[in-house]
């Protein structure tokens, strides 16, 4: 699963309250499937945390829903066939938000034990209690059950949106069962350890398509204008890895090189649209049999497309069906960007590696959840380079990198392996340290093992647990066995230990031809800067050392070392930027590193900027060296490396208050910058590369918000065009120049966005026109915006974005307005993003501000989420620190422009 910052779409309808005793009529009553056989039970690890009593493992599920689309509700049968391993009283399962209305055990001799259903626990457990002891042996659980359908993306949810065709309100149902959400759908044990078989069958409307994780193996007309579907067997998996969905929808198919048959399911009318990524699909699947040495095991793989959004997450990994938000999987013309394009193929490389790293593979328990999200993340970059090596794709783990480190450096971070002792807990561990750095240790760990040993290690480890769980210990071991020597001791520093190394650079001397260099290895912090300096962590921090653009010396730091590189020139230590640790050079060295810039590998450019800015705004260096080095980047530079230093320019810009300092730094930018920009062009061409066609809307946008007269001169055409005509913006360009048009509007080009937002029938395109709204700079236009998010006119998912934006824009109305309407707002967030949500509300403003508002959300919600509101007051609290440091420094450097 992938966290993207989403938007998008959903109509909130009063769920239906169902009786107690609703049942499903007994037509459609689940038949006794065969026993699995006994070698089909697979024990559980000892070592793997359970919430649940060890007292009873599940071999397989029949499950039949019978979803009330208009009542927003539904009736469920489940037969579980399971394993009681020790005598018992009860049989526990996980459920949430279910009412039961029978319940039995139904033995290998036919003899019956009636359970009686006890209330729902706070940790979402149920006890079916027996009037007698359980003995061991194989038994089948059957539940009669009933269950609400969501407007928010958890478990079993409805979206609301224009049918592409007429414009009009249709409804569709979509599964997301990650983490604790499989129990809303089906009462059953949803913990990742219980793996097991699943047959899914439903009654639905007869004009509609069903989709589930397996191919539909009958379809039964039932007389009443509904249709009973059954699913193939899934294989051996986990609960939160099923999927249903069902709407007017279409499938476009092929088969891919390796025979499997991939399809991308979208709303009806969306045509081509669907060609981009099903065309990606057919070409990465065969790409991962042979990179895991392991094919993928299903008949066939969706990618199912919803038209809404999370403030959870972007996409799901559901073996077999993945789900992806619309916006980020259909390819339309009218308004995708290149930069959603490449999206389009690194989201869906995302989740089909999740195919084989944790559907195939699973995760014991939560606290190894990088083994899922930090692989994945790696291998969605190697697959896209791979296919796309014009992207720069692997140019994109700096930024990864970088907003991993930016978590990792204060006090509340956490080791990648976290302890979740809890399922409560369990959102908070998808964060950028389980994501980007994973993907950045495995990036450095694939580099110390060598790429070929590295695919060997992980083509031993796919094999040996399919169809079962794992800890991280057990990828080192099949590393270390395809001659890995070493990385154990490397993966457990950087994997068990949080925060990030320093390593600093004690001095450097030049003789024959050669440098000296001297290291030293600390820890850098942005919070405890003494306190690690004192007493630093330490970690064995893998090394290259190079000069230039190319080559390179491979070395192991532990604590201090000096080291002999060839050349007198500049030393980049983490040459590749493949390392996860921050490098300070010694002044003379940074000099050097400056003044060679020009020459060193476009990837180095990149590392060494962020690297220095990150350095100095902590202050373990005055804040020109940083700024130097941002400078140093020639308006030449390569399109991701020209669009990070653009967007830098652009948070410094927003960062000073100084409105004199202010324009001097627009002005920099703007003649530094707008050649390139007229370079490019105003307008999209068809021979753009996807690196020039981002760099293009990151220029426009971050000129546009300085005040770039030509910039704004063509909003202000490109707006006026727009008035008579919805057309006039069409192409990859729509959003980008929306951002501007809206966050310079006046009253008429705003209500004009809310009429088009309205007239559309593209979903993905009035959510853009509605988020737009929240952008404008005018604070009666803003609060519009806030008080339009919170009426029907906005599909409910796009009007969290909404609140968002004019939130970001206006912080003190913004966020008051937000607290004044608490409970409407937290409507309009899924559960599982919910105080996160809040959370990102309250800290927007001036940190004495925020820290406020952040204590007062603290107080109010369970202390399961004190994490994520924490990490949000420490990172305000050392802004409350620096800022005037920072500030003045920075403008002290814009003097000097």
């Amino acid at each position: 699963m992938r966290n993207l910052t989403p938007r998008c779409a959903i109509i909130a309808l009063a769920a239906a309250s169902l009786s107690a005793c609703a049942s499903v009529p007994a037509e459609t009553t689940v038949a006794a499937a065969p026993a699995p056989a006994a070698d089909a039970v697979t024990p559980l690890r000892s070592d793997v945390v359970t919430e649940l009593p060890r007292v009873a493992t599940p071999r397989h599920y029949s499950i039949i829903v019978n979803p009330d689309m208009d009542a927003m509700a539904f009736t469920g049968n489940v037969a579980i066939d399971l394993t009681v391993f020790e005598p018992t009283q009860a049989i526990t399962l996980n459920a949430n938000n279910l009412t039961f209305s029978s319940a039995k055990l139904v033995a290998a001799d036919g003899s019956t034990i009636a359970l009686t259903p006890g209330s729902i626990a706070d940790n979402l457990t149920v006890p079916f209690n027996a009037a007698q002891t359980i003995e061991p042996g194989d038994y089948r659980m059957e539940i009669a059950y009933a269950g609400e359908i969501n407007t928010q993306a958890s478990g079993l949810f409805a979206l609301d949106y224009p049918d592409k065709r007429t414009g009009e309100d249709v409804r569709a149902l979509f599964t997301q069962f990650e983490a604790p959400d499989a129990r809303r759908f089906v009462p059953s044990f949803d913990e990742p350890s219980y793996k097991a078989t699943f047959d899914l069958a439903a009654v639905v409307p007869a004009d509609l398509m069903a989709v589930s994780n397996m191919p539909v193996v009958s379809s039964e007309e039932q007389g009443d204008g509904t249709k009973l579907v059954r699913f193939d067997t899934t294989p051996k998996m986990s609960s939160y890895l099923l999927y249903f969905g069902l709407g007017d929808f279409e499938r476009m198919a092929m088969k891919a090189s390796d025979g499997t048959e991939v399809g991308i399911v979208s709303p009806a009318g969306s045509g081509e649209q669907a060609r981009f990524a099903l065309e990606g699909l057919a070409q990465i699947v065969p790409y991962y049999n042979d990179y895991f040495g392991v094919d993928y095991p299903l008949p066939k793989l969706d990618n199912i497309a919803g038209p809404g959004s999370s403030q959870f997450f972007s996409a799901m990994e559901n073996w077999g069906a993945i789900f992806t938000f619309e916006r980020l999987l259909l390819d339309d013309p009218k308004i995708t960007s290149a930069a959603t394009r490449r999206a389009i193929y690194d989201v869906q490389s995302h989740e089909t590696a999740h195919q084989w790293f944790g559907d195939l593979v699973t995760m014991g328990w939560w606290d190894d959840l990088w083994l899922n999200e930090g692989f994945a993340s790696w291998m969605q970059t190697k697959s896209t380079d791979h296919f796309h090596p014009e992207w720069d794709q692997l140019m994109q783990r700096i930024g990864g990198r970088e907003a991993a480190m930016g978590m990792d450096a204060f006090a509340t971070t956490h080791p990648i392996v976290q302890e979740i002792e809890d399922v409560s807990a369990v959102e908070q561990a998808f964060d950028a340290i389980a994501y980007q750095k994973g993907e950045a240790v495995i990036s450095m760990l694939e580099a110390y093992a060598g790429e070929d040993t590295w695919r060997d290690g992980l083509r031993i480890y796919m094999k040996k647990h399919a169809y079962s769980n794992t800890k991280s210990a057990d990828l080192w071991s099949a590393i270390e066995q395809a001659g890995g020597t070493g990385v154990s001791e490397v993966a457990y520093d950087f994997t068990t230990k949080p925060g990030v190394p320093l390593v600093t650079v004690t001095g450097a001397t030049c003789e024959g031809g050669n440098t000296t260099i001297s290291l030293k290895q600390g820890e850098f912090s942005l919070d405890r800067k003494a306190e690690v300096t004192a007493d630093p962590q330490s970690w064995r921090v893998p090394l290259l050392l190079r000069t230039g653009a190319d080559g390179g010396m491979r070395e192991l730091l532990e604590g201090t070392a000096s080291y002999t590189v060839p050349g007198c020139g500049a030393v980049v230590v983490n040459g590749g930027q493949l390392g996860y640790f921050r490098t300070l050079y010694t002044p003379e060295m940074l000099d050097k590193i400056i003044a060679a810039f020009p020459t060193l590998a476009p990837m180095d450019q990149y590392g060494l900027m962020r690297d220095n800015l990150a350095l100095s705004f902590a202050g373990y260096q005055p804040m020109g060296e940083g700024l130097d080095v941002l400078a140093a980047v020639p308006t030449s530079a390569e399109g991701v490396l020209a669009e990070s230093t653009t967007n830098r320019l652009y948070e410094f810009y927003e960062f000073l208050e100084d409105d004199a300092a202010k324009a001097k730094l627009a002005a920099y930018a703007t003649k530094h910058w707008q050649p390139r920009l007229m370079e490019l062009g105003f307008e999209a061409k068809a021979d753009d590369s996807v690196v020039n066609a981002e760099l293009r809307d990151s220029l426009i946008r971050n000129l546009g918000a300085m005040g770039d007269p030509s910039v704004l001169a063509e909003a202000d055409r490109l707006a006026a065009a727009l008035a008579n005509d919805p057309t006039a913006l069409d192409g990859p360009l729509k959003q980008t120049w929306l951002a501007v048009i809206a966050r310079n509007a006046d009253a008429d080009q705003w209500n004009m966005l809310r009429r088009l937002a309205n007239e559309t029938t593209s979903a993905v395109e009035s959510d853009s026109y509605f988020t737009a709204l929240g952008a404008a700079k005018d604070e009666a236009l803003a609060k519009q915006a806030l008080e339009l998010a919170l009426t029907d006119e906005p599909s409910k998912t796009v009007a969290a974005n909404i609140i968002s934006v004019a939130v970001s824009g206006h912080p003190e109305m913004g966020y008051a307005f937000v607290k004044a309407n608490r409970d409407a707002v937290a409507e309009l967030v899924d559960p599982s993003g919910r105080n996160a949500y809040l959370a990102r509300q309250a800290a927007k403003g001036a940190p004495e501000q925020a820290i406020a508002q952040l204590e007062e959300l603290r107080a109010n919600v369970p202390a399961s989420d004190h994490g994520v509101i924490d990490k949000a007051i420490a990172q305000e609290k050392y802004s409350l620190a620096n800022t005037a440091r920072q500030r003045e420094g920075l403008s002290a450097w814009v003097d000097t422009l």
